[in-house]
């Protein structure tokens, strides 16, 4: 009996503080892989400006990093997380770290395709299977950090593309201690916030859309939830994108552009009262 009272406490005095009634619904939008293409760069953009993204993450070695930091800085409103980068999983472009690095790349100097091994790519085509040194690992986080904090203002949040802190412990030490280190320690995991309630698939853009807005309606009150997808606008850029298992990736990113702009789905969220956040709003 003991711990629930205090649980109830903790609860009570926990929501207080980041200033959410017990009725109230939060929810995080989060918009992944800014700066890795052009198309990318305007589907994240759209979604903030006439959608319900609230916070967006950068991949600071990609080709589309410089326009990605223009845009950013044109919308200073829009949250952004540095999403931490040791892949480069797409056939027709490839990333390079901003260091020297030979441990954490292939014989090209590329990063590798994944991190871990699965039916479609093998040991010797991923980070964990590689040679890795954790130095050089630690070398690189500091300088995507540093790189995307130079040039915006509005970074608050680390995140991690594909993984890239969690496939080892000593890794997953280094990331925990330069958000710190660098104030940069918002983890929705830590906090308590709850995944989206809802797997959002189908063929046609129409089933994801009812798809989303059946999970809004099983968001609880006094909860904050995350949801995490990848916008971008469809074109020839996009339609080159892709890798074994996963070539349908302007279509995909296209629709969750459109879900993410949906006339019908800003109207569920504002008739639910559901309350879009951002990282830095949860911190604050």
């Amino acid at each position: 009996m003991k711990h629930v009272i205090l649980s109830l406490i903790f609860s009570i005095i926990f929501g207080n503080l980041c200033g959410q009634s017990k009725d109230e619904i939060r929810l995080i939008i989060r918009a992944d892989d800014i700066g890795s293409t052009h198309g990318s760069n305007l589907g994240c953009i759209k979604s903030y400006q006439e959608g319900i993204v609230r916070s967006v993450e950068i991949m600071v070695p990609c080709a589309w990093f410089p326009e990605a930091v223009r845009m950013l800085n044109e919308n200073p409103g829009l949250d952004v997380g540095v999403h931490l980068t040791f892949t480069s999983e797409w056939e027709n472009v490839k990333w390079r770290p901003l260091t020297y690095a030979p441990s954490i790349t292939d014989q090209d100097g590329f990063f590798f395709p994944m991190i871990y091994p699965n039916e479609r790519f093998p040991e010797n085509q991923t980070l964990k299977g590689s040679s890795w040194k954790l130095e050089e690992i630690e070398a690189e986080m500091r300088a995507q950090i540093e790189l995307a904090t130079k040039h915006i203002p509005q970074v608050s949040h680390l995140s991690c593309h594909m993984g890239c802190s969690g496939w080892e412990k000593q890794v997953a030490e280094v990331f925990s201690k330069l958000a710190q280190e660098y104030n940069l320690d918002i983890s929705p995991g830590d906090l308590g916030i709850g995944r989206f309630p809802a797997r959002i698939t189908g063929e046609t853009f129409a089933e994801r859309e009812n798809a989303f807005i059946e999970g809004l309606k099983k968001l609880k009150a006094g909860e904050t939830y995350l949801f995490v997808e990848h916008p971008a606008l469809a074109g020839a850029e996009m339609e080159a994108v892709g890798h074994e298992g996963y070539y349908t990736v302007n279509a995909d990113r296209q629709m969750v552009t459109e879900l993410f702009t949906s006339e019908k789905v800003i109207q569920e969220i504002e008739n639910l009262g559901i309350e879009l956040i951002s990282y830095a709003e949860l911190a604050k």
